[in-house]
């Protein structure tokens, strides 16, 4: 009888080792397991491989913690009825399914979910040697498994698709991010780097009219002072008109001119200091546009449309504020187009972008029709607005204050509280 009873209880732990092996290897934290499996940790190599089949691996887990908890309760049952007879097997039916409960469930699957990654290294070897012992089982109960699943028109997929990865991936910047607030910032630079393959540059590039450009049939005295009067370094150079860009100057090369030239400018060729143009079409994503300035070594890039017509620039500075925020330098000149009101509004260029604003504000405004705030708000009002006209959507209200033609120059936009998001927006001013 003793001996009945010490088998019960070695099964109750064996019972209790399968639970936090079945909770720790679904729990473990895979970034981590990869990181230690870099630094050469075969234990992590060896929870990587079990991760990466888990159908045999749980079906050894549960075929042999089912088959522990039966065999338990069967010796308890007849321990039972020996001592007490028929209501034996009631008092085991009661005692088995409470100590199974405490001691071989929740006990050790809390502490596996505390304690996932150091559990499951720790189990990892004794739980490969299992997979293995019980493979022809597991391999038949698989087949099993998916032939009844294929009657119903059921699939079972090992990997996750591209797209849910990303989510994965998203889900876990989330969460540390929340989690931590130091590393909020980070999380924000993650996303951004994720979100750089579904940008076009025509999102991030600087629009034509806002291009500093120079003649290049102008003298150099005044190409120079023109270059002085500029805050950038790469100044594109333009023959009949300022969309014709025929060259691109970069002020070091023309100061290297002129030191060779004893500090005179007669006589120097600027057209000869030009690089090449490089155009670039607008559709192209962030992520591509970033290994193409890498390729090439290059930090400037003019965009064009599907016509060939010049639309603006992007730099290589451009993308990586994409990432990390707005970067100045003593020598910027700072506009950024919004300004704060006194009512806690806000006065917007049209020409700022969507993007600008969501990452400023911490605003969710859609960006996937329109890239600046002008073409959202012709994107949702349907028509051209007037001097005046007010609309409301996305828990916002936009105010027309000056147009051009039919362009938007300029808004003031508000954030309402939920009841006045429900509220009509009043006429247009007459």
């Amino acid at each position: 009888m003793t001996l009945t009873w010490i088998t019960v209880l070695l099964l109750l732990i064996c019972s209790a080792v399968f639970s936090c092996a079945e909770t720790s290897i679904t729990a473990v934290s895979r970034p981590r397991m990869h990181a230690l499996q870099q630094e050469g940790d075969r234990r992590a190599a060896l929870v990587n491989a079990l991760r990466a089949r888990m159908e045999p691996v749980i079906g050894a887990i549960l075929l042999g913690n089912n088959l522990v908890n039966i065999v338990a309760s069967a010796l308890a049952t007849g321990a039972m009825i020996t001592l007490f007879g028929e209501e034996g097997v009631a008092l085991a039916a009661i005692g088995m399914t409470a100590l199974v409960v405490m001691f071989g469930e929740v006990l050790p699957k809390t502490y596996a979910i505390n304690n996932a990654d150091r559990t499951a290294l720790a189990l990892a070897p004794a739980l490969g040697v299992m997979v293995k012992v019980f493979s022809p089982i597991t391999h038949l109960m698989q087949a099993i498994v998916r032939f009844i699943l294929g009657l119903f028109g059921l699939k079972t997929a090992a990997e996750l698709g591209s797209e849910w990865a990303e989510q994965e991936l998203r889900g876990a910047i989330d969460l540390h991010a929340d989690n931590a607030r130091k590393e909020g910032e980070a999380g924000r630079m993650l996303h951004s780097i994720l979100d750089l393959g579904d940008v076009p540059v025509s999102d991030i590039m600087v629009h034509r009219s806002n291009v500093f450009s120079v003649c290049a049939d102008l003298s150099l005295g005044e190409i120079v002072e023109q270059v002085l009067a500029s805050p950038n370094t790469r100044i594109p150079l333009w023959r009949d008109e300022p969309d014709h860009v025929v060259g691109v100057l970069h002020v070091k090369a023309l100061l290297r001119a002129i030191q060779a030239n004893r500090g005179a400018v007669d006589g120097i060729d600027v057209m000869s200091l030009a690089a090449v143009p490089w155009f670039v079409p607008e559709t192209t994503s962030l992520t591509a546009q970033l290994q193409a300035f890498r390729r090439r070594r290059e930090h400037f890039a003019l965009v064009v449309d599907e016509y060939g017509a010049h639309m603006g620039i992007v730099t290589l500075e451009d993308i990586l504020e994409e990432i990390v925020g707005d970067i100045h330098d003593e020598h910027d000149v700072s506009v950024r187009g919004v300004q704060r009101e006194a009512d806690g509004g806000y006065r917007v260029d049209g020409l700022v972008t969507i993007r600008d604003l969501n990452r400023e504000f911490g605003w969710r405004l859609p960006d996937e029709e329109a890239s600046t705030i002008a073409g959202l708000v012709l994107h949702e009002a349907r028509r051209i607005p007037e001097i005046g006209q007010v609309f409301v959507f996305h828990g916002m209200r936009f105010e027309i204050l000056e147009r051009q033609r039919n362009q938007i120059t300029s808004l003031r936009i508000n954030l309402l509280t939920p009841d006045a998001a429900d509220t009509p927006a009043p006429p247009p001013a007459t």
